[in-house]
């Protein structure tokens, strides 16, 4: 499978998905780290890609994206960012509804956007 296609089926299958350096385990980053710790504390399950495990991933995601750094936070299909945007999100407690309004879609069989681009705090 050509890895565009990988990223976005990964994408839109996923409630939320986090592209990062290591495992939700053993971060190899303290960025990947800090994204992983802000999606853990909304209480529900994530789905991750080792970019080190993946190297056409790794290499594809930032022309997928439009971002150029890792960690990577797709929530319901969209990009929200990386490490600073998803502990801003999550200080501001947005983190949280995004990622229970993403598993309540996902719950409902809706399905997801799909659309790439940060979508910043005001996402909906």
């Amino acid at each position: 499978m050509d890895p565009r296609e990988r990223i976005h089926r990964l994408v839109t299958e996923n409630p939320v998905v986090i592209f990062m350096k290591g495992t939700p385990q053993f971060p190899q980053c303290g960025f990947s780290a800090r994204a992983v710790e802000a999606l853990r504390a909304c209480g529900e399950d994530f789905a991750y890609v080792n970019i080190f495990e993946e190297p056409e991933i790794y290499q594809a995601l930032p022309g997928y994206s439009h971002w150029p750094t890792f960690p990577q936070v797709f929530i319901g299909g969209r990009l929200i960012g990386g490490c600073d945007i998803t502990l801003e999100l999550h200080q501001q407690g947005e983190l949280q509804r995004l990622v229970k309004e993403a598993w309540a879609r996902a719950r409902s069989g809706e399905a997801t956007t799909g659309e790439s681009g940060p979508s910043g705090a005001g996402a909906k």
